[in-house]
């Protein structure tokens, strides 16, 4: 298509760059979803706060505002230069965008890339790369770099023996010194897993705490194995925080000094579009650990702040 041929594009003052776009968007909800998606942000308003197609989770997941509460611990300070890989439709991309001087994104659909760039047509410090990370020639140090909800696909998109180590090394590698690493991703042991919900990438209950199949083309963690990670990768220094009812639409989050005591309490239906059976209340559970630092091991994901030794 002519529009795929395409080395640049403008959308307002959004300036996309193709020149390492394969012509294929590799990961997507579904042409129907997205088109639709990509008309709802080209030509409506408000739909930020609510829209009549919010019943579909796919809509309602990429375009809430909600989906910007997860950058509220962020240290974000206006002179910061930020790195998000894997940027999606722009969920928090404006969010951050707002506070720093720019952001660079890097994402593997083009149509997402579009939909991130008509929902920030009015902001000029975005700047969004088409294309898989590994492929892009990433010559700039940052003072940030965002990875929310992207670190569980390494061993897809990255390959190799050690593809989450060897991702955190790359991304180490684009820190300026005293640079911040921010991670979000799910619990392997989350407690809505035990409750019975579905595993959130591959819609099967009980896959990651049963241990993930060799075809699986993701990965979660548990904290001591995303902190063993970190420290294996180069990043000795994390800080881990605590969103309910997890990162994706984050009600309330908490970090070390204040979940082992605070008032717990949030919407348990998480996974939207699949299959779920409740075996308990995920609150009582909550609610029944108080005082303990068992709540920590349990939160349904995690926001990291990692930084090298380098502060």
């Amino acid at each position: 298509m002519m529009a795929e041929m395409l080395k640049e594009e403008m959308i307002g003052k959004v300036h996309l760059d193709y020149t390492w776009y394969s012509g294929k968007d590799l990961y997507s909800d579904g042409d129907e979803m997205e088109n639709l998606i990509l008309d709802i942000v080209k030509n409506e308003e408000g739909y930020e706060l609510y829209h009549k197609e919010y019943h579909n989770w796919p809509v309602m997941y990429h375009l809430t505002r909600k989906r910007e509460n997860i950058c509220l611990p962020m240290e974000l300070n206006e002179d910061d230069e930020v790195l998000e890989i894997g940027a999606g439709m722009g969920a928090v991309t404006g969010a951050v965008a707002r506070q720093v001087k720019s952001v660079d994104c890097i994402e593997l659909s083009r149509r997402r890339s579009l939909v991130n760039a008509y929902r920030h047509k009015d902001m000029d410090n975005i700047n969004i790369t088409v294309g898989n990370f590994k492929d892009i020639e990433i010559t700039k140090k940052y003072d940030v770099i965002t990875l929310i909800g992207v670190l569980e696909y390494a061993c897809h998109y990255v390959g190799g023996a050690t593809p989450y180590e060897d991702f955190l090394k790359k991304m180490a590698e684009n820190l300026k010194p005293g640079g911040r690493l921010y991670i979000a991703i799910e619990n392997k042991i989350g407690i809505k897993y035990f409750a019975g919900y579905n595993e959130d990438h591959l819609g099967r209950p009980f896959a990651g705490l049963e241990g993930y199949k060799d075809e699986d083309f993701v990965r979660t963690f548990t904290k001591s194995e995303l902190i063993a990670l970190l420290e294996k990768s180069g990043y000795p220094i994390h800080d881990f925080y605590y969103p309910f009812p997890d990162y994706k639409l984050p009600q309330v989050i908490f970090d070390e000094s204040t979940i082992k005591d605070a008032e717990i309490e949030f919407d348990e239906i998480t996974n939207y579009d699949l299959p779920k059976i409740d075996l308990f209340a995920q609150n009582r559970f909550m609610a029944n650990l108080k005082g303990s630092d068992e709540r920590c091991l349990f939160s349904n994901s995690f926001l990291v702040e990692a930084r090298r030794e380098d502060v």
